[in-house]
């Protein structure tokens, strides 16, 4: 509230309360005897373009989850994600058969999950009801921060597609499929965030009115950015690219000094256990999963020394992370390389 963004973060606040309550998502109640309510707080972040401008403010009202009591508050938790894989895949098929690529945002998705169990929660600061201080709130619906609310989005996800005639793939079961006689449309769900593919645009543009018909969607039209991986269309089909991850993971570690390299290994240098001091191992870590989210979307090229220097997570040297600079090195040095998606299935 004192920065100079003030005005954005206000309207981001409003937007969220105007979603929570329009959604019905709990009911002020007093607080049953032998009951505990949740906390809950606000949390704020500027969400960025590929090109690092700044795309929107979000303030997101979340419960403190890590105060539930298992067999209490929560049960199962378990919920799918799509694979980089298949999308990787779902990208190839769209280079090949030249396949329409559309992309869909679901708007405050975990709100829409139904809730089961009796959570109370405290009255969110900045909302606190005149005249009404002492109630709590009764979850009627899934809140941010819910251990159970991936979960319970996703059966309602679940239950909505299938309803229309979609399918289950025996593989991925966030992908969707459906055949009619005039088209055939595929459904990616990661989260909140879709992908649909069709052979024809009407298989689209009827998807798409049946979602928005049954969630609050924002359509972001052709795909552009789908897990921080950039998507470029072009005469052989579908390029993908991680420019702007790479240049945050660099900026990440550039205390490291990191100079550019052609190759992201030196097969002369041979690194051997360190049996002395570990040298930032929790930082090194958290380099190795940097580099790793890279690896497993499109960067295979960096796949060796990312599982070679993997092996030292535990204790890290100087010349371990010597190795961690020389991969973000050549990173930096091949940021702008795009991959031709069809690659993946040769």
């Amino acid at each position: 509230m004192a920065s100079r963004d003030v005005a954005f973060w206000k309207e981001a606040i409003n937007d969220e309360m105007d979603s929570i309550m329009s959604n019905q998502t709990w009911e002020l109640v007093d607080l049953p005897p032998g009951s505990k309510p949740i906390g809950c707080k606000w949390v704020f972040r500027r969400k960025y373009h590929t090109d690092g401008m700044i795309q929107t403010f979000k303030a997101r009202l979340v419960v403190k989850g890590f105060k539930q009591r298992e067999g209490i508050d929560y049960f199962d938790t378990y919920a799918p994600v799509a694979r980089t894989t298949s999308i990787r895949i779902l990208f190839a098929l769209a280079s090949i058969h030249n396949l329409f690529v559309h992309q869909m945002d679901v708007k405050m998705a975990f709100l829409n999950g139904d809730l089961n169990e009796e959570v109370y929660m405290e009255q969110p600061k900045g909302f606190v009801l005149l005249g009404n201080e002492n109630k709590v709130c009764k979850l009627v619906k899934s809140l941010y921060g819910l251990k159970q609310a991936p979960k319970q989005w996703h059966e309602k996800f679940d239950h909505a597609i299938l309803s229309d005639g979609f399918r289950h793939n025996n593989v991925d079961k966030c992908l969707y499929s459906k055949t009619c006689d005039d088209y055939m449309v595929i459904v990616c769900l990661n989260v909140d965030d879709m992908l649909i593919l069709s052979d024809d645009m009407r298989g689209i543009i009827e998807t798409k009115r049946f979602l928005s018909s049954t969630f609050k969607m924002k359509d972001l039209g052709e795909v552009d950015t789908i897990l921080g991986i950039k998507v470029k269309r072009n005469s052989g089909g579908y390029a993908l690219n991680q420019t702007h991850y790479i240049e945050k993971v660099v900026s990440k570690f550039s205390h490291l000094k990191i100079k550019d390299a052609n190759t992201p290994f030196d097969s002369s240098i041979k690194l051997e256990k360190n049996d002395g001091r570990s040298v930032a191992q929790l930082e090194y870590a958290s380099a190795i999963g940097s580099l790793m989210y890279a690896a497993q979307c499109i960067r295979a090229d960096i796949s060796f020394a990312v599982s070679k220097l993997s092996r030292f997570t535990s204790n890290p040297s100087v010349e371990h992370w010597k190795a961690i600079g020389r991969v973000l090195g050549y990173l930096k040095n091949t940021k702008e390389l795009s991959s031709n998606i069809q690659s993946f299935l040769l």
